[in-house]
């Protein structure tokens, strides 16, 4: 089944947007060929009412952009992975999906008003928007601290001392917050009547509790088809034709497909590379012992990177490169690794003993006239936690006990200059100045200081190996040799694998974000996106693209498509996926026949069907509908359920192999009917899409490959 999961996947819409679904770059100005499109110039996407216009793609696309970078700032793991060109689908998904709710919304006559927005606006305090907004009032100097402190300024400017002109953008920002948040809120009423809507009747939940107390004893034997022979079950075009017939509901597409033949050739470093990079590092080693300035000109150039470090212990890399540098004498140098990714080496530049951190008392004061007086009293012993006791809050701010690192994982944290250091370090405990100007004066005592620790200073040198010029051109011209052979989509498929390339078959839509690693799979070859742009606006079936380029110094990949078909409805029989899944499932039916007409006369009992079979026999005490694992054919697991307790041995073909059973008795647990937990069974089973019951039967109409450059 994972084919017809393989096949299964094309739907774009159909991913509900979760997690850090709120990441994007910025689209820039690369927006082309935006013409006749739907008879809309501006429609970016479209499924039956709801559409995507360009000027709110990119918005949200800008919107996105600043997520991502704030999620950087706050947790850079949690983006490190994160594809960016999967960006585009995702802004179209997220902006079509608000608009089928809010159309849906529209529809049903839902309005936000009244009391109902003034709670999302001015007291629920998780109002992005409304928060945005304050800040920016902070910002500009107008200090409110809540969203009904806001909006009495800006819709009251003359109480608060402001004017009407001063006010009137931030009155035009709040209009518009104030509409995105009545859509928002209609959305979400709307969504969650929606949720409501699908609930279970009083069948189905009385079903699921049958289902699971009417239990049957059963005893199974079970015989796997393992891998057909071809010749032993062959397989025509006019029963494959049937069976295609049959199940063509299965290969339904929701938007325009074309299947191809993709290559995908990554580079590496060559022989040549490898040799030319361990003599790069013994000339590095030898320049570094040779001198102790910084790298040569020519090494700089050749890619080495040489940086400082000055650490404490603990802070050092584990590994051969801390042993070295916590015993190797001054102006040594090692290479302490080399491998196909490149070298490293360190050198020992000395070792000092430094302070790590300090203690400290600062007291801020509004005036330097202030800060002296402040400093005299507190030399004189006046107690520092006294402060705000002798003086008015808005005068003085103490910030007492306060450790300052001086030195960190990173390094030296720089938070003092050395004289400052040495000044308070040598004041015996008196509070020296730190700062002083016109706004005020900075005032600080030494408390405490840790134990001097030894830093340890040194020189780590770097190269990261990547293939040459040359190499990347051998492999270039290589596939040029085979494209200029291969120039259509049947000799490009047919003989890939002689030519030493490997062609992956796959099914792109505008929907695909990039070319997937794996059909199924959110993981996708790096600067692909431009591909799929020319599968989808210039590909023709039968064409063969020219080369792309996947442009990293260390890691490049070149690719070249071939366009097989194209359709907008049902995939069809002649896409490898469907017709290999098709030929194997006439195939298991043939042997299913063959094997039930072979075994069916050895079904005097089941223990002679399983011992003619060469299988075992399995007793199931308790057989419930829907929850055995030893049955995973849902239909054979019907008929067990079915069958009267009579002793009767049956045989029957299941999708995965034959099966006798005998059912030998039925009985009826003594649990009892808690109405809500089948009613919330009944959802967990059916998991309603409400996108997907929005969307109806309409299809989606994307063309964001039309709004963006590509080669």
């Amino acid at each position: 089944m994972a084919t017809l999961e393989k096949i299964r996947s094309k739907s774009g819409l159909l991913i509900v947007v979760i997690g850090l679904a709120l990441l994007a770059f910025i689209i820039g100005d690369a927006l082309t060929n935006s013409r006749n499109i739907f008879g809309d110039h501006t429609t970016v996407a479209k499924i039956g009412s709801a559409k995507v216009d360009i000027t709110e793609y990119q918005q949200k696309r800008e919107q996105l952009n600043q997520q991502l970078e704030d999620a950087r700032r706050q947790n850079p793991a949690s983006v490190a992975n994160f594809d960016t060109q999967t960006l585009p689908e995702l802004a179209i998904q997220q902006l079509l999906q608000e608009q089928l709710l809010l159309n849906a919304a529209d529809k049903a006559g839902i309005q936000v008003t009244g009391n109902l927005l003034r709670h999302y606006l001015l007291e629920m305090p998780g109002n992005q928007d409304v928060m945005r907004l304050v800040q920016q009032l902070n910002q500009a100097g107008l200090g409110v601290q809540s969203a009904q402190q806001a909006y009495e300024l800006i819709f009251n400017p003359k109480r608060n001392g402001m004017t009407d002109a001063q006010m009137e953008p931030y009155q035009r920002l709040w209009l518009s917050v104030e509409n995105s948040t009545k859509a928002d809120v209609a959305r979400q009423i709307y969504a969650r009547i929606l949720q409501k809507s699908v609930k279970a009747n009083d069948l189905d939940k009385k079903a699921l509790y049958n289902d699971y107390v009417n239990t049957a004893q059963v005893k199974l034997a079970y015989l796997p088809f393992g891998t057909l022979d071809e010749k032993e079950y062959p397989v025509s075009d006019a029963e494959l034709k049937k069976m295609y017939d049959e199940k063509k509901n299965d290969f339904k597409v929701d938007e325009a497909t074309k299947d191809v033949s993709f290559i995908a050739v990554s580079i590496a470093p060559s022989q040549k590379d490898l040799e030319d990079c361990r003599q790069l590092a013994e000339r590095t080693v030898k320049a570094l012992s040779d001198s102790a300035s910084q790298l040569s000109k020519d090494l700089k150039k050749d890619g080495v990177v040489l940086t400082h470090h000055a650490l404490r212990a603990s802070d050092l890399p584990n590994g051969l490169m801390k042993d070295f540098i916590l015993n190797g004498p001054k102006d040594s140098v090692k290479l302490v690794s080399q491998n196909m990714q490149g070298f490293s080496a360190v050198r020992v530049t000395g070792r000092t003993s430094e302070i790590d951190s300090i203690q400290v008392n600062v007291v801020m004061a509004a005036t330097v006239d202030l800060g002296k007086k402040l400093k005299s009293q507190l030399n004189a012993g006046l107690p520092a936690d006294s402060i705000t006791v002798r003086f008015s809050a808005d005068s003085v701010m103490p910030q007492l006990n306060q450790w300052i690192p001086l030195y960190t994982a990173q390094g030296a944290t720089n938070a003092l200059a050395k004289e400052t250091l040495d000044s308070l370090v040598n004041a015996g405990g008196k509070y020296i100045t730190i700062n002083e100007g016109a706004q005020g004066m900075v005032i600080a005592s030494l408390v405490k200081q840790n134990a001097p620790v030894t830093i340890y200073d040194y020189d780590e040198v770097n190269y990261v190996l990547g293939p040459s010029t040359k190499t990347v051109n051998d492999e270039r011209e290589k596939l040029e040799k085979f494209l200029a052979a291969n120039p259509n989509a049947a000799d490009f498929a047919k003989n890939a694998e002689k030519a030493g390339f490997t062609a992956q078959r796959l099914s792109l839509t505008q929907s695909s974000p990039a070319v997937p690693r794996m059909m199924g799979m959110n993981s996708y070859f790096p600067e692909s996106r431009q591909v799929v742009r020319w599968v989808m606006i210039d590909g023709k079936p039968g064409q063969v693209s020219h080369i792309y380029e996947a442009k990293s110094a260390t890691n490049p990949v070149l690719y070249a498509v071939a366009v097989e078909s194209s359709y907008d409805d049902y995939t069809p029989l002649s896409n490898p996926d469907v017709k290999n899944y098709l030929t194997e499932q006439v195939r298991r039916s043939k042997a299913g026949d063959k094997l039930v007409e072979k075994y069916s006369k050895n079904t005097q009992s089941i223990e002679t069907a399983a011992k003619a079979m060469g299988v075992d026999v399995r007793t199931l005490d308790t057989f419930r509908f829907g929850m055995s694992g030893n049955v995973r054919d849902a239909a054979v697991m019907g008929k067990i359920n079915g069958t009267k307790a009579d002793n009767k041995v049956v045989i029957v073909k299941g999708d995965d192999g034959v099966y006798v059973y005998q059912v030998t008795g039925k009985k009826k647990e003594n649990f009892p009917y808690n109405e809500q937990q089948y009613a919330q069974q009944y959802l967990q089973q059916i998991n309603p899409n409400l996108i997907q019951m929005l969307m109806g039967n309409n299809k989606l109409k994307n063309n964001i490959y039309k709004f963006e450059a590509g080669d």
